[in-house]
């Protein structure tokens, strides 16, 4: 497993006694849908919290007990070395000390029951289905679990395992800015025909594995009530609306990480020079287990410390890493006021609670509020130094210490155009033109992002043509295929479309595909397919190390002539529709699937078989909310279904629905939820 994925669903702590079970499963109400969807229904939001861990335990138990493992440094004993590496990680960040030392002081007593309620779920499940479990002695889990949990998986997502990798490689420092994915749309009725506020959220995550998409509603007596998705193991909701309000979250780019590179003393490896004066490395050695020809054997490794942060020692030097997800773990905590809100006072409270050390937040509710936040924990850093480069770690003028409160960052209110967008692009583009903030009024050492996409260029392609738009329209947008007339891929092919067929006449049919494609990736578009084929060709290439930027007219032919060969070989022709080429699978089950990299409606592709390629990463979890003055109405779906186990009814149900671009509807209403249910019962 590739690191990046696999933080993202760590949790830490070595295994304690259980905390008391205080949670009656009686008084909790797992209710399943027709698509298999969990509605939890309890009294209180600790009982909701335990239903929600039984009901994603056995949907995706597997994946949770992968997480465990790592977090408790016992990944190495199920899946070796590779394991081994996530487990060294987890001691080299130091999660549990982090947690273990803000527990007790930092969390309300409120937020602790939901995480003593959802370590109860979890153990309850364990011991109900012994049959499931992988390791046994992973039981019982803790509260701190799941913090340690959160705290590693937010500094991955602030690129510490990128710092890390390019450390042990010898390549920092860093790079400036990494294409992602993700969209998210709020439109208020100074936009909308209608006047209600539409809200989209489109985040592109992997389809399957530890960071794809759970679908669950949870609803207690003590005010929760909210629909939408989280990871496996995250104990609330992390993007999606309740009767009031909603949000979505996509990923942003400012800078939430630095490294520094230590002044060593030639005369002593492990003192480093701070202001003037020699500091002693912090060293501790850690114990691993690593399964090797199925044999258990022990490994010990060296980890180190400088006031600066978790620092790595190499051959080029000593490095170290410090991120905001290092000094607070309350993430979770705010998530769960988010949850709460009920109108955007009491939601901008949470947002300033500034526990969250990254994602954009565009948010919208029923009372004609939209917002849009490019939401980090960023250091109030000093000027003078390149603060996106490898920092000096001899003195305490890098070292940071304090935050920039949430009034600091980028934002939007109410944009007079009626509406705020963001695709993983820059933050100053995030309305109509005459809303959108300046870039000179925000401190630079912050290093927010400037660069623009495929999807926001499309975007703003289609907004310039409405006054106002319908629901209808609404969804047009957030499903279009189309990328935009001028492409913004990292590496420039505008000369794969200005090919002379005159010129190569053994690819002239496919430079004519080429040059006709309406840049529309439907399942039907020739031209489609022959570009996918184009694109991983050239993705594969710089992955081995291949370092062009752009396509010069030789690299184009050569492009457009493998391309040939690839079709001819394992289709016998070159003329093929993307439906051919590629395809959604689960399990023995494949269906034709639309989209490219970077398109609105977007899918990245992996190798699949016999030449195709199948949906990796891209459309997961869709949800579209309209608040009307008599509610709410929700539609969502899901590229497979809501369950990640093979014989469940739902482990492919949604599959046609998602290809097709279309939604099942969905509720807030208890009563509603109980009159369609087809299976209600207690986790136990």
């Amino acid at each position: 497993m590739r690191l990046s994925v696999i933080c993202y669903f760590i949790f830490c702590v070595t295994a304690l006694p259980a905390y008391a079970q205080s949670t009656n499963p009686a008084l909790i109400d797992i209710v399943r849908d027709k698509w298999g969807v969990p509605h939890i229904f309890a009294p209180t939001d600790a009982g909701v919290a335990y239903g929600l861990a039984w009901a994603n335990a056995e949907d995706d138990f597997k994946t949770i007990q992968k997480g465990l493992m790592a977090g408790r440094s016992m990944l190495g004993q199920l899946s070796g070395r590779e394991g081994a590496t996530i487990d060294y990680v987890v001691y080299f960040l130091r999660c549990r000390e982090i947690v273990e030392s803000r527990y007790e002081n930092d969390l309300s007593p409120a937020y602790k029951k939901i995480l003593e309620a959802y370590a109860q779920g979890i153990n309850a499940y364990a011991d109900a289905h012994p049959g499931e479990v992988l390791m046994r002695k992973l039981f019982p889990i803790r509260p701190t679990d799941i913090l340690t949990y959160s705290v590693l998986q937010l500094a991955i997502s602030c690129g510490v395992d990128q710092a890390l990798n390019q450390i042990t490689k010898g390549t920092v420092p860093l790079a400036k800015w990494q294409m992602c994915g993700s969209n998210g749309y709020a439109f208020n009725s100074n936009k909308t025909v209608d006047g209600n506020v539409y809200l989209a959220i489109n985040s592109h995550q992997p389809l399957e594995g530890p960071v794809s998409w759970y679908e669950a509603h949870l609803c207690s007596e003590e005010g929760w009530n909210i629909l939408g998705a989280l990871f496996p193991g995250a104990p609330s909701i992390l993007h999606g609306c309740n009767e009031y309000l909603g949000w979505a979250h996509t990923v942003n780019n400012p800078d939430k990480t630095d490294v520094y590179q230590l002044e060593l003393n030639s005369q002593n490896a492990m003192q480093y020079k701070f202001d003037g004066e020699w500091q002693t490395l912090q060293e501790e050695t850690v114990r691993l287990k690593v399964k090797v020809a199925g044999i258990k054997i022990g490994v010990k490794k060296k980890i180190y410390n400088s006031k600066f942060g978790p620092t790595m020692v190499t051959k080029r030097g000593a490095f170290a890493i410090r991120t905001g997800p290092f000094f607070d773990i309350r993430a979770l905590e705010q998530w769960w006021r988010m949850n709460k809100a009920k109108n955007f006072t009491q939601f901008k409270k949470a947002i300033d609670m500034g526990a969250l050390p990254g994602y954009n937040v565009v948010y919208a509710d029923r009372y004609d509020t939209i917002y849009y936040l490019s939401n980090g924990k960023l250091p109030i850093r000093k000027n003078g130094y390149n603060w996106e480069s490898t920092l000096p770690g001899n003195t305490s003028e890098t070292l940071w210490n304090q935050f920039h409160p949430i009034s600091d960052l980028p934002q939007y209110l109410n944009p007079a155009s009626g509406y705020l967008f963001n695709s993983n692009h820059s933050p100053f583009n995030g309305s109509a033109a005459t809303d959108n903030l300046n870039v000179k009024d925000f401190d630079s050492t912050m290093g927010y992002e400037t660069n623009e996409n495929n999807r926001s260029k499309r975007f703003m392609q289609l907004i310039s043509t409405f006054d106002k738009i319908n629901y209808e329209q609404f969804k047009q947008i957030k499903y279009d295929l189309r990328l935009p007339d001028t492409l913004f891929y990292r590496t420039k092919a505008d000369s794969l479309f200005l090919l002379d067929e005159r010129k190569y006449p053994d690819i002239q049919e496919q430079i004519k595909t080429l040059r006709d494609w309406d840049r529309n990736t439907d399942i039907n578009s020739k031209g489609a397919a022959l570009f996918g084929v184009i694109y991983y060709k050239v993705v594969g290439e710089q992955a081995k190390g291949a370092t062009y930027r752009s396509l010069s007219e030789a690299k184009a032919v050569q492009l457009v002539r493998d391309a040939k060969e690839y079709l001819m070989k394992y289709f016998g022709r070159t003329n093929i529709l993307l439906a051919e080429y590629q395809k959604l699978v689960r399990g023995k089950k494949e269906v034709a699937l639309p989209g490219l990299p970077d398109v609105i409606s977007s899918m990245r592709s992996m190798p699949y078989k016999d030449g195709r390629v199948k949906g990796e990463q891209g459309e997961s979890y869709i949800e579209l909310v309209k608040f009307t003055k008599d509610g709410r109405e929700i539609e969502t779906i899901n590229s497979y279904g809501a369950s990640n186990k093979a014989d469940s009814p739902h482990y492919a149900d949604q599959m046609e629905l998602f290809v097709q671009q279309k939604t099942k509807p969905m509720t807030l209403d208890k009563t509603k939820v109980y009159a369609e249910a087809v299976k209600v019962y207690h986790p136990q």
